[in-house]
């Protein structure tokens, strides 16, 4: 049987937000089984319990952003992705400031973090949300679906009018290894011709080269270029994961998605709580962390 895990030690990180530049503090503490990710925000001597999961989503423009009783938490999906890439179901994490510090625009330094912090097996079997029919939503030529899978899968496409963003395609069967190594150091980009569009917005203030990719009219302007030849896919997957962590379970589903972002993704996410018919949560008897799940042998027949 497979348990939950919470993190062993507490850890702390700070740094800038990529959209309103301010300096936060985040503590992650352990927390125990059947807790899920709970953001414990501050203001002043205030402090609000934000739980991650899709009802507390307020908005989804350019990141997803947590809100509860007035006071949010943006840009949670990079983190919320190591989270899921480093199998912690359960944490309690104070945060002092309005959005998660972006560091390096991937989730690789929150996967060190969760690292250090190491992790700590809990006495409750993991649940995984188990997709057992087709479920999608489809908007203008955008789309994302999700289908049964014995394994939690992601399969993206992208299609942007850019010279320098070729059309990408990438699918992977999820395993913590794999996230680790090749999808938790993709960064987050942009494009130079809408920064100023963008900071009238009151977003990206914290942006910088050492914190996103930015593509002018030509190319890359980051001196030291891609971490990979099709790192904007890997990014969209990336983002997808933690978009897709706020079901508040693991999946045994193949997503399958084209030019998605954060807002249809949420809307996925909601469409899948809102027809229980199409899924139901099972335990899982094994894992090995570079195939995926497994499900134990009398669940094997109820997936494809």
């Amino acid at each position: 049987m497979i348990f939950e895990s919470t993190i062993a030690n507490s850890v702390s990180l700070s740094g800038i937000g990529l959209h309103t530049g301010a300096q936060t503090t985040m503590v992650l503490r352990p927390a125990p089984a059947d807790t899920g990710i709970v953001f414990r925000r501050r203001e002043q001597e205030r402090i609000v319990s934000i739980p991650a999961n899709a009802a507390n989503v307020v908005n989804t423009r350019f990141a997803t952003v947590l809100g509860h009783q007035g006071l949010t938490v943006s840009t949670v999906e990079h983190f919320l992705a190591a989270l899921a890439g480093c199998r912690v179901d359960n944490l309690w994490v104070d945060i002092d400031g309005p959005e998660i510090p972006v560091q390096d625009g991937s989730a690789l330094p929150f996967v060190k973090l969760l690292q250090t912090a190491g992790l700590k097996r809990l006495h409750a079997p993991r649940k995984y949300l188990s997709i057992t029919r087709h479920i999608s939503v489809v908007d203008e030529g955008r789309r994302v679906s999700i289908v049964p899978s014995r394994f939690f899968r992601l399969s993206y496409d992208i299609a942007f009018n850019h010279p320098a963003i070729p059309p990408q395609h990438l699918s992977i069967k999820f395993s913590t290894g794999l996230f680790q190594k090749e999808i938790a150091p993709a960064r987050t980009f942009g494009f130079l011709h809408e920064v100023e569009k963008l900071k009238e917005l009151g977003l990206a203030r914290g942006g910088t080269l050492d914190n996103a990719i930015v593509f002018d009219g030509r190319g890359v302007i980051n001196p030291a270029g891609l971490r990979f030849p099709d790192e904007i896919v890997r990014h969209k997957i990336l983002d997808a994961i933690g978009d897709f962590r706020l079901l508040g379970y693991p999946i045994l589903g193949h997503i399958r998605a084209f030019k998605a972002g954060h807002e249809i993704n949420q809307r996925l996410v909601n469409k899948i709580l809102a027809l229980p018919e199409c899924w139901k949560l099972v335990e899982v008897a094994n894992e090995d962390s570079q195939r995926g799940a497994v499900p134990s042998p009398a669940l094997v027949s109820n997936f494809l």
